[in-house]
This record gives structure tokens, sequence and C-alpha cells, in this order.
């Protein structure tokens, strides 16, 4: 018994994903407010620096303390420990806004090194008063 097989035709399916020209792409990196690794406090020394300076601006919740650090920009540092915020997410979700209001707020703010520091217990259901709150520490931050 012999069989023969026959390839299926190949029909061309329009792509849905439009072919944009590499020069045209815009990385987030590219991008003037991007939260770059030059806008982060990094080494633990650095966070010691700014906790040694003992300059701080206290919320109900949070604590930003600060420091002058003499280049061209400031940088932020974020100290959020489980003793506060029990979840992993909940945690991640304090980090990520406090970074956007940083970011979208830094060509405002003065050459500091900032480390904001969670100092009560939140909840999830609470973040549209921790979110007020690390802005208006920010805004408190640029006219110190």
């Amino acid at each position: 018994m012999v069989s023969s097989f026959v390839p299926a035709p190949v029909v061309a399916v329009p792509s849905c994903v439009p072919v944009v020209p590499k020069g045209v792409i815009v990385s987030p990196s590219d991008l003037p407010l991007a939260f770059r690794r030059q806008h982060r406090l990094l080494k633990p020394a650095e966070f010691a620096n700014v906790f040694a300076a003992r300059r701080v601006l206290r919320g109900t919740q949070f604590a930003l303390h600060y420091r002058d650090n003499h280049l061209p920009t400031a940088r932020l540092g974020l100290v959020i420990p489980k003793k506060q915020a029990h979840t992993a997410v909940l945690r991640n979700g304090i980090k990520r806004q406090a970074r956007e209001i940083f970011r979208l707020r830094l060509s405002t703010l003065p050459a500091r090194d900032v480390v904001l520091r969670l100092t009560r217990l939140v909840e999830a259901q609470d973040k549209p008063a921790w979110r007020t709150e690390i802005i208006q520490l920010f805004e408190r931050l640029g006219r110190t």
C-alpha cells in the first residue's frame, strides 16, 4: 500500500502587528522621565549615609530621609519592611507607586539622596491615603 502525502496549501495571512522601522521605536529608558539606575540608591553605605544625616520629613505612615548628594540629580531608596506591609503584593505596590511619584517629580526635586521609609502598618485598601502622603512628602522635600 502506497500512501501519497499531499501538503496543505500555504496561505499568506496578513500580520495583525504593524511593522515599524527600528528608528521610530522609543524604549522606556530613552524617555527623559525614566527611572534609571543613576536615580537609585543601590549600596547599603548610600542608605547609611542618608540615615546618618538625620534630616527627615515625617508623615503619618512614612518618613522621608534626605541629604544633599552633590550630584546633578536626586536619587531614591526605599525601605518597606514586612512588619508594616505584610504581603509582597502590598510591598511591591508601595514601591511601584513611590518610584512613579519620584519619577514624575524628578525634574522639580533638588539634588538629594532620598530614602522613603514605611513607619506604620498599612493595608491595601488604604492606597489612596498612602499615595497622597507620598506625594505630599515629595512636595515638602521640593520646598526645603
